[in-house]
């Protein structure tokens, strides 16, 4: 069953009663309230050392001179709109201010409705992470003030429990969702902390009293919302913020991770997992982003229901183009929809990609049954026979948890293999999944010897298999 996808999907929230809730809200607003005059204060005490501590002209030692990212970094204070906060930006404030540039957005650093040496402030605050609060737009377009410095973080979303590790603040983390709680081999510290329950599956809610007594700075979930009553209508008036980020998908990955990097004071940490990360996405892209359309294989995706397809809004639909493929569902309706085995047919493609789900991301299983199965299942139906995949066997399985999630840029590692074998004969994704685990995730876990994540696993040499593990080998080889 697809619980988890489903769950992020369609659960409904569930407005929280009780007296314990009732007095929290009402001294939530005089909380905020402090915290900003505080803010306030401090901004002016350091007015007049950051003036003259910062040259106008100074960079963030931080960030890279030249940007590598297209995007937007959507952080009030990054006044120029590009994808960091430094001198430049407190040179166009001031250039604003003096009419010499048109006013941003993001030129209101400190979120107070009008643009003045104020914002230059704020914006030094930033640059050197003294400032007592911040202000982004999340995942789900809300521009939402986080008031710092966070040491306390309940994680209603998998992905972002993974990154916070990732970035070395999985010590501020206090409360978690029901999936990380389950997941005992890949989050071993992580599945000992308080449950909250929601969102998805068997756990359609959140537990809101748990959260108000486990008493966080922050909480962290999905950028999509669910029912009728979303969760910071119950949580930030009762003091506590609310930040919406997705944290697996491609296309907003690295902003996410740069805004936590920013909300959590962990900027170095964020570069470094950003480098890595992109590394291993444009060491493949390089190789296939201009690849001839004739050269570029024909791919239908399928999730975890039997003919449901992705469009061109899904996070896979942009792992298939980065591995030089072809989604054949890109310009249908609905990111995620049922079709038709005729439509399968017509398209014919050339590679067929099924995401399974194995428990606790595949870090627990050993055992690659399952996913053979599942690959069997697709060959084996019969309506499809005439299609090339089929024909050529040209049919793979893949975690689920682990394409839809941050660690997708492996997933895409063995697509671009799969795809395009010949252009990637030196890709090694499980090396890239095993300095992944132990380099960000700090975990002692030998994929030579434990997991099942892709099926039919890639034969990397004599005795040695990518996707499964390596005492299956003898087993691999039989059967080609």
């Amino acid at each position: 069953m697809r619980d988890k996808k489903v769950g992020r999907e369609n659960v409904l929230w569930m407005d929280c009663e009780g007296q314990g809730r009732v007095k929290r809200m009402n001294r939530g607003g005089s909380v905020r309230a402090l915290r900003r005059v505080c803010a306030l204060l401090s901004a002016f005490v350091c007015a007049f050392i950051l003036f003259s501590a910062i040259p106008v002209s100074a960079h963030s030692t931080i960030h890279k001179a030249e940007s590598a990212h297209q995007f937007t970094l959507e952080i009030y204070g990054n006044a120029n709109e590009d994808d960091t906060i430094d001198m430049r930006d407190v040179t166009y404030i001031k250039l604003v201010i003096f009419g010499k540039k048109p006013e941003t957005d993001l030129c209101d650093a400190n979120y107070d409705g009008r643009v003045s040496m104020l914002d230059v402030v704020q914006t030094k605050l930033i640059i050197v992470g003294k400032e007592g609060e911040i202000t982004i737009v999340d995942s789900a377009n809300r521009t939402v003030t986080v008031s710092k410095p966070v040491k306390r973080i309940v994680s209603l979303n998998l992905g972002a429990s993974e990154v916070l590790r990732s970035l070395k603040a999985k010590d501020r983390i206090v409360g978690v969702d029901c999936y990380t709680k389950e997941e005992e081999v890949f989050f071993p510290e992580l599945s000992k902390l308080p449950s909250v329950g929601g969102p998805g599956g068997g756990h359609p809610e959140p537990d809101y009293e748990k959260i108000l007594e486990l008493d966080p700075d922050i909480v962290i979930t999905y950028g999509v919302g669910w029912g009728a009553t979303p969760i910071e209508d119950v949580l930030e008036p009762a003091g506590i913020t609310v930040v919406r980020l997705d944290l697996y998908k491609p296309m907003t990955m690295v902003e996410e991770i740069e805004k936590l990097g920013y909300i959590l004071d962990k900027r170095n940490e964020a570069k470094e997992f950003i480098d890595f990360y992109e590394e291993c996405l444009n060491s493949i892209k390089e190789k296939t982003e201009d690849l001839p359309e004739e050269d570029k294989k024909k791919v239908y995706y399928e999730i975890n229901w039997d003919y449901y397809t992705i469009n061109k809004d899904s996070g896979m639909h942009q792992l298939i183009e980065m591995a030089g493929g072809i989604n054949i569902g890109a310009d249908l309706l609905a990111e995620f929809v049922e079709v038709d085995p005729e439509w399968v047919i017509t398209q014919n493609p050339d590679i067929i990609i099924r995401d399974e789900y194995i428990a606790a991301n595949g870090y627990d299983v050993d055992d690659p049954t399952e996913m053979k199965e599942a690959r069997e299942a697709i060959l084996s139906r019969t309506k499809l026979a005439g299609v090339t995949a089929i024909k050529d066997k040209s049919v793979y399985v893949v975690s689920c948890t682990m394409i839809e999630s941050p660690r997708h840029f492996i997933a895409l590692g063995y697509l671009a293999k799969w795809f395009h074998p010949d252009l990637f004969e030196d890709l090694d994704p499980e090396a890239i999944h095993q300095e992944y685990l132990t380099r960000f995730q700090g975990l002692d876990y030998d994929l030579d010897e434990h997991g099942v994540f892709v099926y039919p696993p890639i034969i990397k040499g004599k005795g040695k298999l990518a996707g499964i593990p390596d005492r299956y080998y003898d087993t691999i080889v039989g059967q080609q």
